[in-house]
Formats: C-alpha cells, sequence, structure tokens
C-alpha cells in the first residue's frame, strides 16, 4: 500500500499527490454516496459485505482523512505504521482486501477521524455493559450518535457528532467523561484521540469469542449523519465546568477570553484594510495551495475560512485585517449567516486561539504579512 502512510501526524503525504509533497488539508470533505455494487461471480461475497459495512460507517461520519491503525491481539503490537486515507480509497477493494488479510492475521482494525492535534468534533463513548435502553435515553437527551457499532454481543460503541469544527483536546476529552458518566460509559476510554472499532471486520479479544469460538463480527447498530441536537449544549456546559486551579479549562475558555476583548463591531462605514482584488488574491493562494477545488466537489466554506484564518493569524496578519479577508473573498460570503460580522469575529477568536503564539510575533512583522504571500 505504498504512498498512502503516514511518517507523523503533522505531515500527511497526500496518495496520489503528483509531487509527491507532504501537505496538510485544511478542510472536512465530503465524499459522494455511491451504492455499492452487487456481489457477482467475480467479486468475493465476503469483500463485498465488508466494504458495504465500511461504507455505512463512512458515509454517517464524514471526514476528509482517516487514521487506520491495526493492533495485533495476542502481541499487543501495531503493525508497522499508521496510514491515513481518505474515504475514496479506504473503500478500493484492494485496500479492503489488505485490511481482511491483516484481521485474519489476528489484528483488530480501529478508527479515528484525524485532525492533527485536535480532535475532529466526533466523541467516541464505549458503552460496554450498558442496558439497550441507553440509545433511547442518548436520543431524548439530544446526544443521538452518528454512528453505532456492536463491537461484540452485548457491547456497544457510539461515535456523537459534537461540532463541526476541530476541538482541543481538553475540550474533547471533557465530553467524553462527562458522557461517560452520564451513560455508564467506559471512562477509560474517553481521551480525546481514542481509537473506535472499524465495521465489517472481527473483534480479536479472545474474551470476545463465541461459543464455538468464532470470533464475533462488528457489525453496525444505526448509522447517520448528523450532528447531535444537543451538541452545542454539551460545549457550553464544557465551557462552564470549574477546573483544577491555576490550569486552563479548555480552549474554549481561550476563545472567551479572547471574545471579551475583542472589539465592538465594526462600524458600516467603516474603511476596510485592503481592497476586494487584494483579498481574493489571499484566499484564492491558498486554496490553490491546498487544491480545495479539485479534492472536494462541495466545500464546507466554514472550514475553509478556519482554517485560512488560522495560517494568516500564525503568519502575523491581525485579526481584524484576517475578517476583511473572509469578509471580502469567502465564496459567497455571507452564505445564510443572520450575522455576518459575528461570524467572522467568532471564526478568527476559534483560528487564534489555535494559534497563541501569534503573540510572540513582532508588531512589525504582523504588518508587514498583510501584503505577504506565501
Amino acid at each position: 500500500m505504498a504512498g498512502i502512510g503516514a511518517s507523523s501526524l503533522g505531515a500527511i503525504q497526500i496518495p496520489g499527490s503528483p509531487s509527491g509533497r507532504l501537505e496538510s488539508f485544511p478542510v472536512q470533505g465530503t465524499f459522494s454516496r455511491q451504492p455499492s455494487p452487487k456481489p457477482t461471480p467475480a467479486i468475493d461475497r465476503g469483500l463485498w459485505i465488508t466494504r458495504r459495512a465500511i461504507r455505512r460507517q463512512l458515509a454517517a461520519m464524514p471526514h476528509d482523512l482517516f487514521l487506520i491503525r491495526l493492533i495485533h491481539h495476542a502481541t499487543r503490537r501495531s503493525f508497522p505504521g499508521e496510514r491515513l486515507w481518505t474515504a475514496t480509497q479506504l473503500l478500493k477493494p484492494a485496500t479492503v482486501r489488505f485490511l481482511r488479510v491483516r484481521n485474519r492475521e489476528g489484528c483488530d482494525v480501529y478508527i479515528w477521524p484525524y485532525a492533527e492535534d485536535h480532535n475532529s468534533g466526533y466523541i467516541l463513548l464505549d458503552l460496554d455493559q450498558t442496558a439497550p435502553s441507553v440509545l433511547e435515553t442518548m436520543w431524548a437527551n439530544g446526544h443521538e450518535p452518528c454512528v453505532v457499532l456492536q463491537t461484540s454481543p452485548g457491547h456497544l460503541q457510539a461515535w456523537i457528532h459534537i461540532s463541526t469544527l476541530p476541538l482541543q483536546p481538553t475540550m474533547a476529552t471533557a465530553i467524553g467523561k462527562h458522557l461517560a458518566r452520564v451513560y455508564g460509559g467506559d471512562s477509560a476510554s474517553t481521551d480525546w484521540r481514542h481509537l473506535g472499532r472499524l465495521a465489517g471486520f472481527t473483534n480479536q479479544k479472545s474474551e470476545r469469542r463465541t461459543g464455538n469460538g468464532y470470533a464475533p463480527w462488528v457489525k453496525i447498530v444505526q448509522a447517520r449523519a448528523g450532528l447531535a441536537r444537543g451538541g452545542e449544549a454539551l460545549l457550553q456546559s464544557v465551557m462552564i465546568m470549574p477546573g483544577p486551579a491555576g490550569t486552563e479549562r479548555s480552549s474554549h475558555g481561550a476563545i472567551s477570553r479572547y471574545q471579551s476583548d475583542r472589539p465592538a463591531p465594526r462600524s458600516q462605514a467603516a474603511p476596510l484594510s485592503m481592497d476586494a482584488a487584494k483579498a481574493k488574491e489571499i484566499y484564492q493562494c491558498w486554496m490553490q495551495r491546498w487544491r480545495i477545488s479539485e479534492r472536494f466537489t462541495q466545500p464546507d466554506w466554514s472550514i475553509v475560512d478556519l482554517w485560512i484564518a488560522r495560517k494568516l493569524l500564525s503568519q502575523g496578519m491581525l485579526a481584524e485585517h484576517v475578517q476583511d479577508v473572509l469578509r471580502l473573498a469567502s465564496p459567497h460570503f455571507p452564505r445564510r449567516h443572520t450575522d455576518p460580522d459575528d461570524y467572522l469575529r467568532r471564526t478568527v477568536a476559534v483560528a487564534r486561539a489555535r494559534s497563541l503564539s501569534l503573540s510572540q510575533r513582532s508588531p512589525v512583522f504582523r504588518e508587514k504579512c498583510c501584503a505577504r504571500m506565501l
């Protein structure tokens, strides 16, 4: 499977890249949902069943890149290398065959929606030894999962889509622990980058084997794409939870500080920091460098805005100038935003919270970066 590995979590070799360069993609992409081909004599039935299960899981938790880890149950050793796959690559027959062979050799197959050093907005809840009615309770509370897996009889895993924006590790971990307490989940499986199982493969744990000695299949119980209705309330509740004295509570605490210090909304008559042509030149530069239009047929422009804002802030551009770039150059802006100024401030606040090193830059550097093209 050459060309699909990553040597580090911060640098991704994009499969099929003509340049072969290390690139990182800023936007949660979408992929077209196509019907699985029916098995034919030329298509192994087991392969078809596994691909269908993978397709259902990925369709319910859309993302641009997924980290796949193979861990041999008997030795507890990871298969060499951690691979990053797009949904399209993960569904290729050759890829599925590779994973099925490793699974038959005793490796458990795990997946994580990749977001560099952040959580992608998906929270994993391990519901071992919980009553089946817990799913109804979660739906009633607005914490409905996008994916529920039966990892073995009586054991469930649930992915809950909380946010379309990446979350700081402390925030994601706090939400995971909170949900585990509420629904009786495994508190040891609540860290922000905990791996979940991939549907369509067998659970190799010896204690999970059936009475006849077979490894149970990881099956999909529920699969539906969408944010949990109570996701925003969860974020707010974790924001106000008291943390240890002298420590930061969460990234959203940092965001709140920036929002409290933010300037008053821009007046309708206030001059912009640059003209529209310059703003579009900056925005399009990053669009072309990241090849957004080529790789995503329907990009989430709010996510693109966030990552461009983060990049410009990390290069020293002033927050008000970043807002102007988004205001003048973001496609179809203001789109459906009822309060465009508030949207711009929130986007820059989130990006700024993830670029705290900006404060160490010199004022001269920040001013020069307004006209700098990278």
